[in-house]
């Protein structure tokens, strides 16, 4: 009975520290606390040294959760990134993925070898595990403090965080074994890493394929297809890890050909997966904090320090800058990837493989890079959202939140099924706009299910159904969310929007959170177009900045612009002198002149 009580309170002590991880995400939310920062702590209070008393030390259980969610995690970032994102930014991602990563560990291991009292190869471990940056931390507190990046730099972090793990963890085993007195040459490194990387590659590209084949071909049963992809990508990474090729790099390979293929079920999927990397991030991040011994992290304090300054303040910012080099980066575009390398749960997992494979003193390694992991996100968590508006590479963001029920459509890919309430207060209700690729399908009211023809005129209180591309449905929701905040354009959002010429300027800003002048708000497009370019009238693909996004001409006839399109666009300059901003004041001054005499004659 002794044993199946133990067993019980296991489960109960489990789940407690779930629920109060989840629960914590509210504070870290409110208060912009790094997210990881609170898993971790709340781990360490749970733990022998704190209130909650409990005793582990089973670091290969921690090293096996560990994997599973670094491997959820790499497949959902994966899954998420769009191909051509990919190949836009590969190549400066792809330096500071494998560049970087040994300028960093270079540049940290002299300051460990003086401030930590180790040897060369001890020192350039901790510059390794150190080495790598935490995807899940960066974008959880981007999203936290409201920030959304112009989309270079965001996408040049996002898949730099997924293809550098692998790279870090690799120069991390090699290391342990050269500490276990196995000699590689420089040669053998190279042929090993080539391994890695060729096997990885091709395994996760042909495991993707497989798992798009039997999502498309296959009846699964309703509501599996989620767990299958998620267990999919485990094997993805099971295998490659079995075959000696690099996991990490798998799952992410095979997150990406599976993100980029039509599939069956899409939407459901990565709602699945925002839950399951969810709940794996926190088993992991408060499983490390278990195996933390706070009594001993004082000791490694002022090292740790030293080996974290050097980090934020040189190592990093000196790889950002080499890589980035032969590409047009700006200054301030790469101060800020400088500022955001977080450390995080892939680094405290790193420095758990010496403790794993029993290497002497490991436990060292382990403390240094807890306490390393602790000061990069308090100090450099805490100050992200103030570096991306103080360096202009960030527009602020608010999340619209809308009902949205989403139904898979058997026997066809590219549309799923759309539902909406339509509250008093939504854009959709007010302005009757819609953008082009979404197509209204049926009408619920009173009870009784209408095709669009039936219903006429969309009331408040009925539900609404579009036929919409499983991609973009998220692009939906601002213009069904009671009275959305001003909100920033995004590019998945703008992206193929066309509205016709005779919506005003105020509808749009109502809708995507564009600051227009007041007096401006009831002015058609058609107008601003005549009006904003004086010299001739307005040709197709003729554009007009407007904030974050620019008004382009689709369609014109007879010299007056029908049809506008939107696209993502980068921040206007700021006027650096008081003659600029006479400038640009007297040009929207003359352009609202000229609209007004053109209203004033038709």
């Amino acid at each position: 009975m002794a044993s199946i009580d133990s067993v019980s309170l296991t489960i109960l002590f489990g789940a407690v520290l779930v629920l109060a991880g989840i629960m914590s995400s509210l504070v870290a939310l409110r208060f912009g606390a790094p997210l990881l920062l609170v898993f971790l702590l709340v781990g360490m209070l749970a733990g022998e040294s704190g209130i909650g008393g409990i005793q582990f030390d089973d670091v290969r259980l921690a090293y096996t959760v560990g994997s599973v969610a670094l491997g959820l995690i790499l497949f959902d970032g994966g899954l998420r990134t769009r191909l051509a994102t990919f190949r836009n930014v590969l190549a400066p991602a792809g330096l500071l993925a494998t560049v970087g990563v040994l300028i960093t560990m270079a540049l940290t291991a002299p300051v460990a070898v003086w401030a930590l009292q180790l040897n060369w190869s001890e020192g350039l471990l901790v510059g390794a595990v150190m080495a790598s940056t935490d995807a899940a931390a960066v974008f959880f507190l981007l999203h936290a403090k409201g920030l959304r990046l112009r989309p270079r730099v965001s996408a040049t972090l996002e898949v730099e965080s997924g293809i550098n793990d692998p790279f870090a963890i690799f120069l991390t085993i090699v290391l342990v074994e050269m500490l276990f007195a196995r000699q590689k040459s420089g040669l053998d490194i190279a042929i090993l890493l080539a391994e890695k990387a060729i096997l990885g590659a091709f395994l996760g590209w042909a495991l993707g394929r497989a798992m798009v084949l039997v999502l498309n071909n296959l009846n699964l049963p309703q509501g599996m297809h989620a767990p299958f992809v998620a267990t999919g990508a485990l094997v993805t990474f099971g295998l490659a890890e079995s075959l000696h090729g690099s996991g990490f790099l798998a799952v992410y390979i095979a997150g990406l050909v599976v993100g980029n293929r039509e599939t069956r079920a899409h939407g459901v999927i990565v709602t699945f997966l925002d839950a399951a990397t969810w709940l794996a991030q926190i088993a992991m991040f408060v499983l490390l904090g278990l195996l933390a011994w706070p009594e001993r992290l004082p000791q490694r304090l002022l090292p740790a320090l030293a080996v974290a300054l050097v980090l934020m303040l040189v190592a990093r910012p000196a790889a950002v800058l080499v890589c980035l080099a032969p590409f047009r980066f700006s200054l301030r575009e790469k101060l800020f990837i400088s500022w955001v390398g977080l450390r995080g749960a892939v680094s405290v997992f790193l420095a758990s493989i010496p403790m794993l494979v029993g290497l002497p003193g490991a436990h060292f390694y382990f403390d240094v890079a807890f306490v390393v992991v602790l000061l990069s996100l308090a100090i450099q968590g805490w100050t992200i959202g103030a570096a991306g508006r103080l360096l202009r590479v960030g527009l602020p963001r608010t999340d619209v939140i809308a009902r949205r029920t989403e139904l898979d459509l058997p026997g066809q890919l590219k549309h799923e099924l759309v539902g909406y309430p339509v509250v008093a207060d939504s854009p959709y209700l007010r302005r009757g706009i819609s953008p082009s690729w979404a197509k209204l399908a049926l009408v619920v009211r009173d009870e009784h299910v209408n095709t669009a023809e039936e219903a006429g005129a969309v009331r408040q209180g009925d539900h609404v159904y579009f036929l919409a591309p499983p991609d973009r449905v998220q692009a939906l929701d601002r213009f069904f969310a009671e009275r959305p905040t001003q909100a920033s354009a995004d590019a998945a959002l703008v992206e193929d929007f066309f509205v016709p010429a005779d919506v005003t300027l105020g509808a749009l800003a109502e809708i995507y959170g564009l600051t227009i002048p007041p007096q401006d708000a009831g002015t058609v497009l058609a107008d601003y177009f005549q009006a904003y370019f004086i010299k001739h009238p307005p040709r197709p693909n003729d554009a007009i900045p407007l904030g974050s996004v620019k008004l382009v001409a689709h369609t014109v006839t007879d010299g007056r612009v029908v049809t506008v399109g939107l696209q993502l666009a980068e921040p206007e300059p700021v006027p650096r002198t008081i003659w600029d901003k006479i400038a640009t004041r007297g040009r929207r001054v003359l352009r609202r002149i000229l609209a007004r005499l053109r209203r004033a004659k038709s």
